[in-house]
């Protein structure tokens, strides 16, 4: 017998270890084209005394590189509708962002 944790013992362990927090994106577009800089705020949804801590995105290539860096899968449906919205509308919500308080902490998305 392996005295290694099997995958779904692993999983469990790393779950109590880090409790994930259930909040969404907010992410608004002032100006256009090139121009283009993008405010992103993550909203907790467990606690409303918690202040979002807005995040900086000068332009397209940049937003998509902050995007990566938090975890965002753009091949969800809601992620690529979004983004669609932020390019027709100028803001758009991107829901269900399971994150850690370590992971929010760590990519500056909250003030501590």
């Amino acid at each position: 017998m392996s005295a290694l944790p099997t995958g779904s013992t692993l999983v469990e362990r790393q779950a109590t270890n880090h409790p994930k927090t259930r909040g969404f994106l907010h992410i608004v577009r002032h100006g256009s084209g090139l121009n283009a800089f993008y405010i992103l705020t993550y909203h907790r949804l467990d606690r409303s005394g918690a202040r979002p801590k807005a995040m900086l995105a000068e332009g397209a290539q940049s937003l998509i590189d902050l995007l990566e860096k938090i975890g965002v899968d753009f091949r969800v449906r809601e992620v690529r509708g979004a983004l669609e919205d932020i390019l027709r509308l100028g803001s758009a919500n991107i829901p269900d962002l399971w994150l850690s308080d370590e992971e929010i902490l760590e990519r500056g998305m909250i003030e501590a």
